[in-house]
């Protein structure tokens, strides 16, 4: 039996069909039920658990701002914001325009932030850096697949393609933090800070995808507990929007640590440091007196 027939007999049965987005034309659909309580909204529990990936987004535009970061950390951080606030819109139209509004962000964000990792000059004068190559690429990788995905629409191209991204940042991680030439601009209590925040987002991030796995395998099955728990206390059970929690919590801990690190490479590691604000760990840009990581 299928999540949309099962819930035709739900309490919410009264929702009027005729949805404000019309029928789904997106390629993916999840185990939340559409439209279950509003005609304007298609799934309210991962629209809304987006805000988890805009926050934390804006946090981090606010802190880059606040420590006054080169441009391209404030890009990341934008993108990162980008790709909550096209999430949103997916998940609350199911339409198909919308999934390319959360899912090509997510390439264009991972393959910008990946390319960060390959700029390790010192200084941020463009005649000595190889950031603009590295940018001519990325724009060259992106048109190329924003072509190709629009001819093969399958999702697990788009998932594969991530995948392969988020792995070659985490290899490049690695070599920068392990690099004698290079890991000696970053000190030990430093390196030790940023492959903490680095490998805690990463499992963070591993988390999410395996709830979100359970959520795609099961969904018949959770989709019944959900009806015998009853809303709002259901709204636990909901697998793809913990993704989004998880994923997002993730992503901001991988990107304050590798920012943390390439400063470190670039400028001068006593510049910087991570501290803790709201419980949220920030980089913080100190002058006039040395910072110990912790």
């Amino acid at each position: 039996m299928s999540v949309s027939s099962v819930l035709s007999n739900s309490t919410f049965a009264h929702v009027n069909p005729l949805h404000f987005w019309g029928p789904v034309t997106a390629t993916l659909d999840w185990c939340e039920a559409n439209y279950q309580f509003s005609n304007y909204i298609a799934e309210a529990t991962n629209t809304f658990s987006n805000l988890c990936t805009v926050g934390l987004a804006l946090w981090g535009l606010y802190q880059a701002y606040a420590q006054s970061l080169p441009p391209r950390y404030f890009i990341g951080q934008a993108g990162f914001a980008l790709v909550g606030v096209g999430s949103m819109i997916f998940h609350a139209t199911l339409l198909f325009e919308a999934q390319l509004a959360d899912e090509l962000p997510m390439i264009y964000v991972a393959s910008y932030c990946c390319a960060v990792l390959f700029d390790t000059t010192r200084g941020y004068d463009l005649r000595d850096s190889p950031i603009i190559p590295l940018l001519i690429g990325v724009t060259t990788f992106n048109v190329l697949f924003t072509w190709s995905y629009f001819i093969n629409r399958n999702p697990v191209y788009h998932q594969v393609v991530f995948a392969g991204l988020l792995a070659i940042t985490s290899v490049r991680t690695v070599y920068l933090l392990r690099n004698p030439n290079i890991a000696k601009r970053v000190p030990p209590p430093a390196k030790a800070t940023v492959a903490r925040l680095f490998w805690s987002g990463a499992a963070t991030f591993a988390l999410g995808f395996f709830i979100w796995n359970l959520d795609n395998i099961f969904c018949d099955t959770i989709t019944r507990w959900k009806h015998v728990l009853g809303w709002p206390a259901a709204f636990v059970l909901e697998g793809h929007s913990w993704w989004h929690i998880l994923t997002a919590t993730g992503t901001y801990l991988m990107l304050v640590g590798n920012t943390c690190k390439t400063l470190c490479i670039k400028e001068d590691h006593r510049n910087f440091g991570i501290r803790s604000k709201f419980g949220v760990p920030c980089l913080q840009r100190v002058a006039g007196e040395k910072v110990k990581a912790q």
